[in-house]
């Protein structure tokens, strides 16, 4: 599974300093509205938005922006009514796409969207295309260098994880869904930190990209993720660190 956690640590180390952080905070209330709107406004019985609020504040997003974008979906306040849809699609090497979107308007987005994968060297492809290849898993990755192997498995798999696999520098521990929080609380908990903690879209299988499809597929993932309605991209790529290191 060589790229993804590292692609993850890399997102996660430049968004404490990153210009991009406006962009974050969109993303984070465009989440929260909708999981207010889909599940209420109450916390304790919505995980969807229990997730997104805790994502916010590690963001330092400030609290009145959070309980406005909760309100917003709830109807307390007025807004922008988003709707939530899904592409699919293929990158460099025949990589496996699943994209994730909260758009007010879906004819732009699509536009969008395929005119960023064309340019890559990818293409959009029907609905249903390679969701088969994803599965929905509660997803951690923890840089080695932050735990210690033995100590950190007997944690997670005590808070219900299912698996810890080593990638290069980083491991990456997998949860059913369910347990996500669980697992979650058990690092917090140990003072150990991440450099992601979602409910993630995990690949069955991976492709193995070298050289220029490599470049091209890690700048596909970069200007999808700055596309102002996208809110996840999940890809099959498997890269190695100095491809990374290139891109860097």
């Amino acid at each position: 599974m060589s790229g993804h956690s590292k692609w993850h640590s890399i997102k996660h180390k430049k968004a404490a300093t990153d210009a991009k952080r406006g962009r974050i905070f969109t993303r984070l209330i465009k989440e929260m509205t909708v999981a207010a709107r889909s599940g209420g406004g109450d916390l304790d019985s919505n995980p969807r938005l229990r997730l997104a609020v805790n994502t916010a504040k590690a963001n330092n997003m400030p609290a009145d922006n959070i309980k406005r974008a909760i309100m917003r979906g709830t109807g307390e306040l007025p807004g922008v009514t988003y709707e939530e849809t899904q592409y699919e699609g293929y990158g460099p090497g025949g990589v496996a796409l699943f994209i994730r979107v909260l758009t007010d308007n879906r004819n732009r987005t699509v536009a969008e969207i395929r005119h960023i994968l064309s340019k890559h060297s990818g293409n959009l492809g029907e609905s249903g295309c390679v969701s088969w290849m994803f599965e929905k898993k509660g997803y951690f990755v923890v840089d080695k260098a932050a735990a210690d192997e033995d100590k950190l498995l007997e944690i997670v798999l005590s808070a219900g994880a299912e698996d810890m696999q080593e990638d290069e520098d980083n491991f990456e521990i997998f949860s059913s869904p369910e347990a996500f929080d669980g697992v979650k609380s058990a690092l917090e908990s140990a003072g150990i930190a991440t450099a992601a903690a979602e409910i993630s879209m995990v690949p069955q299988n991976y492709v193995k990209l070298e050289g220029k499809d490599a470049q091209t597929m890690l700048k596909l993932m970069e200007t999808l993720e700055d596309q102002e309605d996208v809110q996840n991209v999940w890809a099959n790529f498997d890269i190695g660190a100095a491809e990374f290191k290139e891109a860097s």
